[in-house]
């Protein structure tokens, strides 16, 4: 009868959308609340800081008629009829270091590698990938892709990348299938184009070179796309105000602006590259609203861009000041999108290679940032080595997945069960809607999939274990919620 009332469900949202997975009107909210009746059960999966089972199935419990709560009692409050923001998916980077380590995995762990990524059975189910133009920190070697002073970038060529990023790249597009996604960002034009003529230590973007690097992009573009990997969109600059020992460039807010209202937009509209999204900052959360709000106050550099997209490396702002940051964005500019697309643990040691805090740091963020707007949420390099590279500044950080490369052996950390508990669950086109906590220890963030089912995620990084119900429009279940867990609730 469950499975059936299901279908009925898929037929309404089909016929009530036009065969098309919009927004979903109230009549077909009313459907998925019915399907919520005495009987029907809503499915858990959990994962804690004490259990050897991670991100498994846990319990199924029955949705019961229930009164409006009791003050004092722990509750999640879900409200599907209120949607905000269609969401496009989960990811991680494609760098050269996950490339290179994955090339040197044995043929059955490269097979379970990509499953472990991208296959949403048994794996997190990615769809989105980002990578860099030209070399970043987590290369083997700085390069870039023209020979020195070639400002027609007539010997242009993307020879370096198909040793082993763009095998990577284009076997993760086989395994996602329709839902592929690729963004790319560079950390440093060629040396000869900037005013310190290092790739390395900052430096600027020279003026006479604005515009030859704008058609570097569309050559980076045109050389993917030609070798079958579409590009949907690209950063201006990763970094932007960040001056590094390793690749990196430095623009102010104006000269982003500026380069992207007069060079990149229109060289893009100019090679029919209209529909490739371009996205600001791509920086930390603190300066996010005054850097982007710059651009995206300007209407003609506005027309050009996409969205802005962040990271995770402040360190002078309080936890709700930076997120509140970026939902800031979102609602001083609600037509523009937002994107994480940086975040991992840094100085890496293999001594804390399962330390659970890493998972916690990526569940808070992830939550959060949701709830701030984001549509997409891109962790960093996918895959690293037991040294937490390569990496050509010995800047070694931590991955959701490491390998032994002496063994072939891959390491599972608990970051990569923290994000599948959102990326299994919440898919390409999901739209948030209302999830409410009563317990500051009980965070939560609610999407409802094309499918009708409604997914809730349920995160406790404190000491303490709480009782609590989830209730939706006149029914409830309970459940527990350990200390240091993290559930997630498919309806």
């Amino acid at each position: 009868m469950y499975k059936r009332k299901r279908y009925i469900l898929l037929m309404i949202l089909v016929f009530s959308t036009g065969g098309m997975f919009k927004a979903l009107s109230i009549n077909v909210v009313k459907a998925i609340l019915s399907t919520l009746s005495d009987g029907s059960k809503a499915t858990i999966y959990t994962t804690d800081k004490d259990s050897s089972v991670q991100l498994k199935y846990s319990q199924s419990l029955p949705f019961e008629v229930a009164p409006q709560p009791e003050e004092f009692d722990a509750w999640i409050f879900i409200d599907p009829k209120h949607q905000f923001e269609s969401f496009l998916g989960f990811g991680g980077a494609i760098t050269d270091a996950s490339a290179e380590t994955y090339a040197k995995l044995p043929k059955e762990k490269q097979n379970e590698f990509l499953k472990a990524y991208f296959d949403i059975d048994k794996g997190l189910g990615y769809v989105v990938v980002r990578t860099h133009m030209n070399s970043c920190d987590f290369s083997s070697q700085t390069y870039d892709y023209v020979k020195p002073h070639d400002i027609t970038l007539k010997s242009f060529n993307i020879d370096v990348d198909e040793k082993y990023r763009i095998p990577l790249i284009q076997q993760a597009k086989y395994k996602i299938g329709k839902d592929f996604l690729l963004y790319f960002s560079p950390w440093s034009p060629p040396a000869w184009m900037k005013t310190n003529n290092n790739m390395l230590q900052g430096g600027g973007l020279k003026p006479e070179y604005y515009q030859t690097w704008a058609d570097y992009y569309i050559k980076f573009i045109q050389s993917y796309e030609a070798k079958g990997i579409p590009v949907w969109g690209m950063t201006v600059q990763n970094e932007s105000l960040a001056t590094q020992r390793w690749e990196s460039c430095v623009y102010t807010a104006e000269q982003s602006r500026d380069f992207v209202k007069n060079n990149l937009g229109p060289t893009l509209w100019k090679n029919n590259m209209k529909d490739k999204k371009v996205i600001v900052w791509d920086h930390n959360r603190d300066m996010a609203y005054q850097y982007a709000s710059v651009i995206l106050n300007d209407p003609e550099a506005a027309k050009y861009v996409w969205g802005t997209s962040f990271h995770w490396y402040e360190k002078y702002i309080s936890k709700d000041q930076r997120y509140s940051n970026i939902a800031l964005l979102n609602k001083a500019f609600p037509g523009k999108g937002l994107i994480f697309s940086e975040g991992c643990a840094e100085a890496f040691d293999m001594n804390k290679i399962h330390d659970v805090a890493m998972g916690e740091r990526y569940a808070t963020n992830i939550l959060n940032d949701l709830n701030s707007g984001a549509v997409i949420w891109t962790d960093w390099n996918i895959l690293l080595d037991e040294k937490g590279g390569p990496n050509h500044v010995n800047n070694f950080c931590f991955a959701p997945v490491h390998a032994i490369t002496s063994t072939g052996e891959l390491i599972y950390t608990s970051s990569y069960s923290y994000i599948g508990h959102f990326s299994k669950f919440i898919r390409p086109g999901a739209r948030r809607i209302v999830a409410s906590s009563n317990r500051a220890d009980l965070q939560t963030t609610s999407f409802i999939n094309t499918n009708g089912r409604i997914v809730v995620v349920v995160l406790n990084n404190s000491e303490n274990t709480y009782s609590y119900k989830i209730w939706m429009e006149g029914k409830q279940t309970q459940a527990k919620s350990k200390s240091h867990s993290i559930s997630t609730w498919i309806l």
